[in-house]
């Protein structure tokens, strides 16, 4: 059956919008598997399998899947401690993972996880990348730990004092990174080129015809860099790779889904499936995983891109990963003229990127909590690690909920005359039980107490063994009573005398 007008349209309008996908996508492949510590050429694998995998599955019709800059210390730490292999067990055991939990159909539950731990999460990552970056930048190489990232900078700054290496690297990267913010400020049309690859274009022409003596990226070769592995299941038995599966997961879904539910609001054509989306996720690791190479998100940068590129079905990304894969296949020695100082350049740009910097004054405003959450969250990443990072994040976000839906008024108005009337409404719970004990304990022991109860949406067991605990106390008190106020089914509310027990 010959293809339609319809589906001529739409390849029309794919087939340059893929284009663009590729370009955007070549310098990230390439600087995040360099940032990763791995063979650049892995970079592609992963996004030639978001492309041709991925790129064909249910879920998201627009969104570009490849490898993301918020995995990047990630993996640099999964690959310094357990290797490229450990690394592709890690990788395939979370896309399993990932696919159990969208048949389960949770996918739609990870769009709950707060906003702030995942900003929070994102700005740690984004700092921790610029951080390591910066030393790349000068030649140097950067420190594991998140915390060595940073005091080792005055180092830097030294060793930029005293070597001309390190000052010409930094020189590189910088004209790099001008680049690419000159040409974002350039017209629409001119910027259907990614800045990006004409920035690491121009570093890797000047660096080869000057002969810069600058670092370039090492090239094995696409058979060379591919390792297919079923896995080493052994691993599995280490509670240090679980935790590392676990955060991947838990990551790479989050991501994932967030930037689905973003790109559903820059287009018009079907809204995502989350639970087939995080399905198709999931094969896409298990995919890198056994070929043992990065692992996979969906990426708001590629995405958008695909997007405002005019993309109108499936086949743009599809596309985007045949033109990954061509370029890996024919043309890999251009990866080896790519100076590191012009990929860090790139790096930092997305490190930038990654911080919440227009979020977080809109939040201040209106909700300073949740700009709390963040920054612990930020903060926890950057002094331990990403898994231990983002369940501070958790637990703070679900004390801050607690904490807010625990509302709680006592109002005390006191006549002279006759009882004391006191009012608890709202969530009595055990993080306000300070604040009704406080009023209680403050009732005079020789008075009456009228305790209206009526306005309690909730009481916990806490607050209500509080509760009849002062209660019978009070009573014990010669001459007096506590009269509650509570509703009663099918009967006018009254005032009523009862002891403790009842």
């Amino acid at each position: 059956m010959l293809p339609s007008a319809q589906s001529w349209r739409a390849l029309r309008a794919d087939l340059p919008a893929s284009l663009v996908v590729f370009l955007v996508a070549l310098p990230l492949c390439v600087g995040i598997a360099v940032a990763s510590g791995v063979p650049a050429e892995l970079g592609l694998v992963t996004g030639v399998v978001g492309g041709l995998v991925v790129g064909f599955m249910p879920g998201s019709s627009m969104q570009v899947s490849g490898p993301a800059a918020g995995l990047t210390v990630l993996v640099a730490e999964a690959v310094d401690r357990y290797g490229l292999a450990g690394l592709g067990t890690i990788v395939l055991v979370a896309g399993l993972l990932q696919v159990a939990l969208g048949l389960l159909r949770l996918g739609r539950w990870f769009r709950a996880i707060s906003v702030a731990v995942v900003q929070g999460m994102l700005a740690g990552i984004g700092l921790l990348l610029i951080a390591g970056q910066l030393h790349v930048l000068a030649g140097g190489t950067a420190p594991h730990s998140g915390l060595g990232k940073f005091t080792a900078l005055p180092g830097l700054a030294g060793d930029l004092v005293t070597s001309d290496t390190a000052r010409l690297s930094l020189a590189v990267g910088v004209a790099t990174l001008m680049v690419m913010v000159l040409w974002d400020a350039l017209p629409g049309r001119l910027r259907t080129v990614p800045g990006a690859l004409v920035a690491v274009a121009v570093a890797a022409v000047v660096t080869a015809a000057l002969r810069l003596p600058v670092h370039t990226i090492q090239v094995e070769g696409l058979l060379a860099a591919v390792q297919p592995s079923l896995g080493d299941w052994g691993t599995l038995a280490d509670l240090d790779v679980l935790a590392t599966i676990g955060t991947f997961t838990l990551v790479a879904s989050a991501e994932s889904l967030f930037s689905a539910a973003a790109v559903d609001r820059l287009h018009q054509g079907p809204r995502t499936d989350f639970d087939k989306e995080l399905v198709a996720q999931g094969v896409g690791n298990t995919v890198c995983g056994l070929l043992g190479a990065l692992p996979m998100t969906a990426v708001i940068v590629r995405s958008s891109a695909n997007v405002r590129a005019g993309a109108r079905t499936k086949a743009s990304r599809v596309l985007h990963g045949v033109w990954l894969l061509l370029f890996a296949a024919a043309a890999p020695g251009l990866l080896g003229l790519i100076p590191l100082p012009a990929l860090a350049a790139v790096l930092v740009h997305a490190g930038v990127k990654l911080l919440p910097l227009r979020a977080v004054p809109e939040l201040w405003r209106g909700h300073r909590g949740e700009v709390v959450v963040l920054a612990v969250t930020a903060v926890s990443i950057l002094t331990t690690d990403m898994f231990v990072g983002v369940l501070v994040g958790l637990g703070l976000a679900i004390v801050k909920t607690a904490w807010e839906t625990s509302h709680v008024r006592v109002t005390v108005r006191d006549g002279r005359a006759g009882p004391i009337d006191v009012a608890i409404s709202g969530n009595a719970t055990f993080l306000r039980l300070p604040t009704i004990l406080t009023t209680l304990n403050g009732m005079p022991a020789d008075r009456t107490v009228r305790l209206d109860l009526r306005g309690l949406r909730h009481v916990d067991l806490a607050c209500r063994s509080a509760l009849d605990s002062w209660i019978e106390t009070h009573n014990g008190n010669a001459g007096v009573s506590v009269q509650i106020v509570a509703p009663r089914p099918a009967e006018e509310d009254r005032p009523r005398t009862v002891d403790a027990a009842e």
